[in-house]
């Protein structure tokens, strides 16, 4: 008889709360941002309801249904919170019932068997099944016969599991049903278009089109008279189809990304061999292998279990680990193991669970807002109130200037004289005076900026799952461009975590070649295979044809078992881990005559060196020892051994064996990029220092081995020991910490979250969830990673690898920087097309660019330019910068230069044609209404292929080669190109619509050569040097500055 543990390190306590961490470890928003000011939340993670409501009072908004699509459904999110409860109490009260009952007419328990109704090939039917596990009802559990008899009913062997082939799965998915639950329908395409119909302004200008439609054709006639509303009417169904179409193909996006984070991958027993499937793919009747920090993954009972312990806070809202035994067997769905281990048998999967009832009747994507999102609706607000006047000022003046008689027609004709025009022709022109007005609104508030995030977040998104990143939080995305330090795990994310044991000391010496078992006694050879066999979650499998053996479960065991495999009363209690915490427990070795030997000092030195040695070689260092135990005095319950702790003093070394893990290929490089961009990279291992400073060593981390000095290099205990001020006196010198727990690593990151860093983190344990929950961005590791770590977590690295993290880290760089590309080119034409129609209209009464004109400039604005450049690919040259800091204004120095250089040409430019542009052109002979119907229609020309060139400019705001991988963004030239058909069209065939004429080749190429220039002056504007201190900081300190004056008064 044998007991097996891990390692004299024990696991946190069952009333732990692994998700949230130790109570004194928790911590709140060292950073949550200005108070007073609503739109400033530098961390949306864990962010207050109340502190999410109050931005979104603060924003202005035209249309609330689309601005707030992607941000977190409040409402939706306390519907969710209170189905949750309702749901959670339905099953508690189902099971309070059931064992009120049992008390009622429990005296005597029968023990035949119920009948079982037949589900065709099977012997038991589902609602039999679903009686015995949902109400957990003990009593008809024995009365079939307990787990094996159920087992016989589904025909599974408790061993080897399912036949699992083709037929077999299919037989039990018709009797059972699958491992699914109906998906609530997505949106469809047409509920996106009525969404972009509630727009407070396009609905404002639907009514004014259909005023003028109706003067139109009663004052023209219908030939003519349907013109000026009905090109109107048609400017805005293209805004909302072009915006329905954008916003559609985006939901998708994040329909598939939901679909991909729901998909579980996990281990079942079928045909005798572990094979791994998808959580969809499960049937009843299955044996799954759980471990800690799995998720439950269906309803099922116990088959074995050492020590098991299941957190079922997500099904009871308690967070009571409760333990599991052949008391209490039952398992269920969605709830996570917390300690220990076992096998159990699905007995009910989908719907038939309560976890999938629960998922069917929630919506489960509430949506989630980014620190970036919120700040780009307090500029948006800022933008639009500014606008918004404007837009005020503009129908004041030209309504006062109709009205009084100073406005005239093209033919210079007075257009309103009191008493003498009609009522329709005066409302008419009112009307026409409010669709320029709205218009400017349309231009003026950025609705599309906010959403601009959104747009780069799901391209974003899409190509990080192409380089192995499944992002679970959209705001992880961004924040981890302004990431200061990962503290990454060495093993399997740093190195390769394909373990070989190459070097073994057994019997007291050292093994050459480690595999020899002639060298091992037969006692020792005996106990070795015991041990590893024991002490391991791993497993062997021999196929039938008599092949290459089969080994699973984690590199480190599997390792082991291969060497146990090669090297081939009273009870044995088996212990593995760290060699030099096992050798320290050790008193005796066995010697190569099967001998039990004292530990003298001497040869508990010699074995130290012998760890040191391998740890010096970058092998990661396990000791296997045992020892024996009464029988007597072994615990003679299941339950009572559950609890039992294992003796862990006079231990017996059977061997230390040193295991290789190699680097990943590459892994030297990304870390050379990280420390360049001005990313930190802390390695943080549960392996020996000694070990852990030749792998860093290795890494790139350290420089050299005479570099790895405390602090640089330090004990996970002594760090542990110290005072929260020494710990972040010391943190940010940190580079390596070993021989650390998961509590250790959540201390660094506290630490170094109070020095005001942002932390990314890796993680793939149970007991990483404290740290990755409390880190800016915990990512977890997709294929070592438990469900615990992953749901902790905002990333999950599909691959484990250190390059992928780096990649995150470019992608993180990129979204800021498209959004600045984007705010730098919407504002330019925000600022230009504001400025030339206030002037225009104070001055003259009239405006170039007319309602319609204003509509396609919004469209190339705010849709396509968001499309264009919010869709840039991350570049080298964004790692050649520092991270981008939480508090830097978005609009930095040298975008107001570009922006204020570029507005103030084409506003220059455009008005000098305003009102010099007869003679400049040479229309002067021209008729009256034809000259200014050229001018405004070249006004119109050169100011869109402006922004067609500018667009140019935006990719590149701080380079001067703007054109450097433009070709390999299809989607940009793509969209620049339709840009361009579109304006020739309607320049050339739609200027019954548009109110323009057609222009000669003359001045299509003044029109070009207008936009241009914007290219060199580009250029000569990025030699102008702008202060390193941002121009925001300035007037908050001009503020600051008059404040103290009257404070003082």
């Amino acid at each position: 008889m044998s007991y097996a543990n891990g390692s004299p390190h024990r696991l946190p306590p069952p009333d732990t709360d692994l998700e949230a961490g130790p109570p004194t470890a928790r911590s709140g928003d060292f950073d949550d941002g200005d108070v007073s000011d609503p739109f400033d939340i530098t961390r949306t993670k864990n962010a207050s309801i109340e502190r999410l409501r109050r931005w979104r009072q603060a924003a202005l908004v035209l249309n609330a249904s689309r601005r707030f699509r992607y941000t977190l459904d409040l409402k939706k999110q306390e519907e969710k919170t209170q189905i949750l409860r309702k749901i959670r109490a339905h099953a508690q009260a189902i099971r309070a019932a059931y064992l009120f009952k049992a008390a009622g007419d429990g005296q005597v328990i029968e023990t035949t068997k119920p009948p079982a109704a037949s589900a065709g090939e099977f012997p038991i039917g589902q609602e039999q099944l679903a009686s015995v596990s949902r109400e957990h009802d003990t009593v008809a559990l024995q009365q079939y016969g307990g787990v094996a008899g159920i087992s016989n009913l589904l025909k599974t062997n408790l061993e080897k599991g399912i036949h699992g082939d083709d037929a077999d799965l299919l037989k039990r998915r018709n009797a059972f049903g699958s491992n699914d639950y109906p998906r609530k329908k997505g949106r469809s395409f047409w509920m996106f278009m009525w969404d972009a119909c509630k727009d407070l302004t396009l609905i404002i200008l639907m009514v004014a089109a259909a005023a003028s439609l109706a003067l139109g054709i009663k004052s023209e006639g219908i030939e003519e008279g349907w013109y000026d509303g009905g090109s109107i009417a048609f400017a805005v169904i293209l805004v909302i189809v072009v915006t329905a179409i954008s916003d559609y193909k985006q939901s998708l996006q994040f329909r598939n990304l939901n679909e991909e984070k729901r998909n579980i991958h996990l281990e079942v027993i079928r045909g005798g061999r572990r094979i791994e499937i998808s959580i969809y793919e499960i049937v009843v009747g299955d044996v799954i292998p759980l471990n800690i920090g799995n998720q439950v993954p269906a309803d099922g009972i116990l088959i074995t279990g050492h020590s098991l312990a299941i957190d079922e806070s997500s099904m009871t809202g308690e967070s009571k680990i409760v333990h599991k035994d052949s008391k209490d067997p039952f398992l269920m769905s969605g709830c996570k193991v917390a300690d220990g281990s076992g096998t159990m048998l699905v007995t009910g999967v989908g719907v038939n669970t309560e976890w999938g009832l629960l998922m069917a009747s929630i919506s489960e994507d509430t949506g989630e807002e980014t620190p970036l999102q919120v700040r780009l609706n307090g500029v948006a607000t800022f933008i639009g109130i500014v606008g918004l006047s404007v837009a005020v000022v503009v129908l004041i003046v030209l309504l006062a200037r109709f009205f009084s008689g100073h406005t005239r027609d093209a033919s210079g004709n007075v257009q309103f004289k009191a008493g003498k025009t009609k009522v329709g022709d005066a409302i008419d022109g009112a009307i026409k005076i409010v669709t320029v007005a709205v218009t400017i609104v349309v231009v003026a508030v950025p609705e599309g900026l906010p959403l601009a995030v959104t747009l780069t977040l799901a391209y974003s998104m899409r190509k990080m799952m192409a380089d192995k990143a499944l992002v679970r939080r959209l705001s992880a995305c961004e924040t981890m461009g302004s990431a200061t330090t990962i503290c990454s795990d060495k093993t399997g994310t740093l190195t390769m975590n394909q373990m070989t044991v190459v070097e073994a000391y057994a019997g007291g010496k050292k093994n050459d070649p480690p595999g020899n078992k002639s060298e091992l006694s037969p006692k020792l050879h005996s106990l070795l295979i015991e041990g590893v066999a024991q002490n391991t979650n791993g497993s062997v499998y021999v196929p039938e044809g008599g092949n290459d053996v089969e080994v699973s479960g984690s590199p480190t065991e599997k390792a082991i078992l291969h060497w146990g495999l090669e090297a081939d009363s009273e009870v044995h209690i088996h212990w593995k881990g760290a060699a030099e915490i096992v050798l320290a427990c050790c008193t005796r070795y066995i010697d190569a005559n099967d001998q039990l030997v004292d530990m003298d000092e001497e040869k508990m030195v010699s074995f130290r060196k012998a760890i040191e040695d391998m740890a010096a070689e970058s092998l990661r260092c396990v000791a296997i020892a045992y020892r024996t135990f009464e029988k007597e005095n072994v615990p003679a319950t299941e339950e009572e051994r559950a609890h039992w702790s294992l003796p862990e003093d006079n231990l017996v070394l059977l061997a230390i064996v040193g295991l290789k893990d190699p680097c990943r290929p590459g892994v030297k490089d990304s870390v050379e990029l990280c420390q360049k961009s001005g990313v930190k990279v802390k390695m943080v291992t549960g392996d020996n220092v000694k070990t852990a400073k030749a792998i860093a060593v290795e890494c790139g981390i350290l420089n050299s081995l005479a570099e790895a000095t405390e602090p640089i290099i330090i004990e996970g205990k002594t760090f542990r020991a110290m005072t929260d001020a020494q710990r972040d006196e010391i943190a940010e010198a940190i580079s390596v910490m070993g021989r650390s727990s998961p509590n250790d690593k959540l201390l660094l990151v506290q630490a170094l979250r109070r020095k005001g860093h942002v932390v990314a983190v890796t993680g793939d344990g149970t007991n990483d969830a404290p740290a990755l929950h409390e880190a800016d961005i915990g990512l977890a590791m997709g294929i070592q990673g438990t469900e615990v770590a992953k749901e902790s977590s905002d990333i999950i690295i599909l691959d484990d690898n250190f390059a992928s993290v780096v990649k995150v880290v470019r992608w993180g760089r990129s979204v800021y920087a498209n959004i600045q590309k984007f705010i730098q080119f919407q504002l330019t034409v925000n600022v230009a097309a504001l400025v030339i129609n206030v002037v225009a209209a104070v001055s003259s009464g009239d405006v170039p660019l007319n309602a319609v004109q204003l509509l396609w400039v919004n469209l190339i604005m705010d849709t396509l330019g968001a499309l264009a450049l919010a869709t840039e690919p991350p570049t080298d040259h964004l790692m050649d910068r520092p991270p981008v800091g939480r508090r830097e204004p978005l609009i930095t120095n040298i975008m107001w230069r570009n922006l204020l250089i570029q507005a103030m040409y084409q506003v220059s430019v455009l008005l000098v044609l305003n009102f010099r542009g007869r003679s400049i052109l040479g229309l002067t002979h021209d008729k009256n209404d034809h000259a200014i119907k050229v001018k405004n229609t070249l006004i119109f020309n050169a100011f869109v292929l402006s922004q067609i060139f500018n667009e140019f400019n935006a990719r590149k705001p701080d380079e001067f080669n703007i054109f450097s991988g433009v070709t390999k963004n299809y989607l940009f030239m793509g969209i620049v190109g339709l840009t361009v058909v579109l304006q020739i069209i309607i320049i050339e065939f739609l200027g019954k619509f548009t109110s323009t004429v057609r222009l000669n080749w003359k001045q299509w190429l003044i029109s070009v050569i207008i936009g241009f220039i914007s290219w060199p002056l580009a250029v000569v504007g990025k030699l102008i040097p702008v202060p390193d201190t941002p121009i925001n900081n300035v007037f908050s300190r001009f503020r600051g500055r008059r404040k103290e004056p009257e404070a003082s008064q």
